[in-house]
């Protein structure tokens, strides 16, 4: 299934366009775009927006942590993204002592910026076409192994020629299902700091009740800052390293909008899977979604429990929790959303009329390909089913680290002694890396909870879990008493037990010890294929191929964009409302105010508690410069720009490039947009850039960053 879940990643959307559908390749916004853009209201030149030679729009996008996207804002090298981006960076530099996600966090100057342990952002250079090239090496006598492994060989070559001696990283990718290909040159800066981010209750205001829905009275950003050494060029942390002077940085618009104002997004947005079959949707809705919303549910209702009791393990796990329980709403959403949308429905009449094209004589080479991919579903749903329990089962830490430890380990007992010496070390910081922040009794809880999962509700599970749940009889408390004993017979159960054995390790004590064998087999049955499985992938590969090929001839004139991969792109859009909602204050529901985020509160309440000082600034309606000409003060906003997961932290432009605002979610009601696009319910929700600034000057009192940035007034 993982070969299905990659496919995924690179396929590609042949609907037809609508004007604020679309995540484009910037290189192709002339040709495709542009004259669209213009008359919905942009007033800048493509080469404004991508340019090789001249410094432009893209070179203040950066793709930040390799999950999201922020963006510099000031000439020295300040970024913008998401408070849920940067809520690991957060939680780790916290303490119960300095606990800034609670409680906020704003460096006075340079000198007070805390760095992460890892942190990087991601900088685009160019991108150019290679399909020509790379596809004149392969043909359709290859099997989809000898085709990849061509297709590889040569990306190799591609990424070296363009690296100009490791300058930069060069990813070659693949799009419309391995029919078009595409080089990207990127430059990362690894040394990037926390400047400021607010408390959690408003950074996270409405928690995970609000989060996936409308309206939101949420003020998710935070603030960082790229460093590099005086010549401004990529360095490792240091203290003599200075601010990055940035190619281009936005400019910040305090001005407001109005409804149906030009709005545009770039970022790097994830994932979607609009050429997914109905078949695969089927697949999702009945087998997978099901197994991932229930597993996530398993691991979430254990670690809240040690949560809910010590301030340190809150801390240590709030940037897991909240991941889990994103995916969790997510992937109930899109149950609930293709159910309700038909979606499969409609794309069985896409494939019958697809069908009916290739059974013309002219097309006889895709004949084939719809009843290979229904074949190819019927036969893996149930697999589906269980790879989404076991992928959510070697979430677990203590699922997954015997095996990486233990094989990095194996790997150091083979080697002479001189290779020893050398690898020794790496493995030790490894250690300190994967214990850092672990709370034994809650992995263990979690891991025994999530086999038991995994041991009743999948099918053709790992040995050595099938022989286990039958000797426990699957039993309440049978993993809990197994784990028990494991754990304390396995040199994996704490950090200092890993260090003793690393001073004299034995090659049978790591061979038989219960975690490692535990750990190994789990990955060893997510990796298993049989033959038949083998040749289904094989199959089912080439005809997903053929689909995308085949429906691109069949619709010459439409115009296309690939799917989402984590690749740079640009959607378009009109800042817009949804129809009148009685839950939002607001005059017309495009917009929220913090009158409304007042009537949420709920002191002391985990979701909706808020800072004294904000609501003392909004009943003195203390909004300086950041109020609309209305008097309000905006929080959140709506647009219906094309976005995803990884859109996270996106700039939103208006016409003239200026910032007016941060993507950070979209609507319960849309939620099916990662597979077909509704131009009636697809919104994105963003942060008013003026409720930010508001926040950073009037509540923190950090008017030293209001004066870093360039404000259009």
């Amino acid at each position: 299934m993982k070969k299905l879940i990659i496919c995924f990643l690179l396929a590609a959307f042949a609907l037809p366009v609508q004007a604020n559908e679309g995540m484009w390749f910037l290189m192709h916004i002339e040709r495709l775009n542009y004259r669209d853009m213009q008359k919905m209201g942009l007033q800048l030149t493509p080469e404004e927006i991508y340019s090789i030679n001249n410094a432009s729009l893209k070179d203040a996008i950066v793709q930040f942590n390799r999950g999201c996207t922020a963006e510099i804002i000031s000439d020295n090298g300040l970024v913008l993204t998401n408070h849920h981006c940067g809520y690991s960076q957060i939680a780790e530099l916290s303490t119960a002592e300095n606990d800034y996600l609670t409680n906020g966090f704003w460096a006075g100057n340079h000198s007070e910026e805390l760095k992460p342990k890892s942190l990087s952002v991601r900088f685009f250079v160019r991108m150019d076409d290679v399909s020509k090239r790379i596809l004149s090496l392969v043909n359709e006598n290859m099997t989809e192994l000898e085709r990849e492994a061509t297709i590889n060989k040569e990306i190799a070559k591609i990424e070296q020629e363009n690296n100009e001696g490791g300058k930069y990283t060069v990813s070659v990718k693949s799009f419309y299902q391995g029919n078009e290909f595409y080089y990207f040159v990127y430059q990362d800066y690894n040394d990037v700091r926390l400047v400021g981010t607010p408390p959690a209750s408003i950074g996270k205001f409405g928690g995970d009740t609000d989060n996936w829905e409308w309206p939101r009275h949420t003020g998710d950003f935070s603030l960082f800052r790229v460093y590099a050494d005086k010549d401004g060029n990529p360095a490792e942390y240091s203290e003599d390293n200075v601010p990055l002077k940035p190619k281009y940085h936005l400019k910040t618009s305090i001005k407001g909008f109005d409804e149906n104002d030009f709005a545009m997004i770039l970022g790097y947005p994830g994932r979607t899977n609009r050429w997914m079959p109905a078949g695969g949707i089927e697949q999702n809705v009945e087998y997978a979604y099901p197994a991932w919303v229930e597993a996530s549910k398993t691991s979430m209702d254990v670690m809240k429990d040690y949560m809910d009791k010590d301030q340190q393990v809150k801390l240590d796990y709030a940037s897991s929790y909240a991941s889990i329980a994103n995916y969790w709403k997510n992937r109930q959403g899109m149950i609930d959303a293709l159910k309700q949308h038909k979606t499969a429905e409609s794309k069985r009449k896409d494939e019958k009329a697809f069908q009916k094209w290739a059974d013309k004589k002219d097309n006889k080479k895709y004949a084939d390909v719809i009843p290979v991919i229904n074949n190819y579903y019927e036969k893996t749903n149930e697999a589906s089913r269980h790879d989404n329990y076991l992928r959510l089962l070697l979430r677990t830490n203590m699922a997954i680290l015997p095996y990486r430890l233990g094989g990095a380990i194996d790997y150091y007992l083979q080697q002479n002694e001189a290779k020893q010496a050398e690898v020794k070390p790496k493995i030790e910081a490894e250690i300190n890396n994967l214990y850092d922040g672990l709370y034994l009794p809650l992995e263990k809880d979690v891991l025994a909870a999530q086999l038991r999962l995994y041991s009743t509700k999948a099918e053709n599970i790992a040995p050595m879990v099938a022989r286990l749940a039958t000797a426990n009889n699957d039993s309440e408390t049978g993993w809990e008493d197994y784990l028990n004993t494991a754990f304390e017979n396995s040199i994996f159960e704490t950090k200092e037990k890993l260090e003793a054995f690393m001073a004299n390790p034995d090659a049978e004590v790591l061979k038989n010890d219960p975690l490692y064998q535990l750990s190994v087999d789990l990955l060893a049955r997510y990796r298993f294929k049989t033959e038949e499985e083998k040749q289904l992938d094989n199959d089912f590969e080439r005809a997903y191929r053929m689909l995308v090929q085949g429906m691109r001839l069949q619709n010459p004139d439409k115009k296309y964009y690939p799917d989402a991969n984590s690749t740079l792109r640009l959607t378009y859009g009109k800042v817009i409302a949804l129809p009148a909602d009685e839950r939002n204050d607001a005059d017309k529901n495009y917009y929220t105010t913090l009158k409304g985020t007042v009537a949420k509160y709920q002191p002391g309440d985990a979701e909706f508690d808020m800072p004294q000082e904000l609501i003392d600034l909004y009943e003195k309606k203390d909004f300086g410069q950041y109020a609309d000409k209305d008097g309000y003060l905006p929080v959140n906003f709506l647009t219906d720009n094309d976005i995803t997961g990884g859109n996270s932290g996106s700039p939103v432009l208006n016409g003239k490039g200026e910032l007016i605002g941060l993507a950070f979610d979209g609507n319960i009601e849309a939620m099916a947009g990662d597979v077909i696009f509704d131009d009636q319910l697809q919104r994105t929700i963003n942060v008013d850039i003026r409720y930010v600034l508001f926040l950073i000057d009037k509540l923190a009192g950090a008017s030293h960053i209001i004066d870093e940035l360039t404000l259009v007034k």
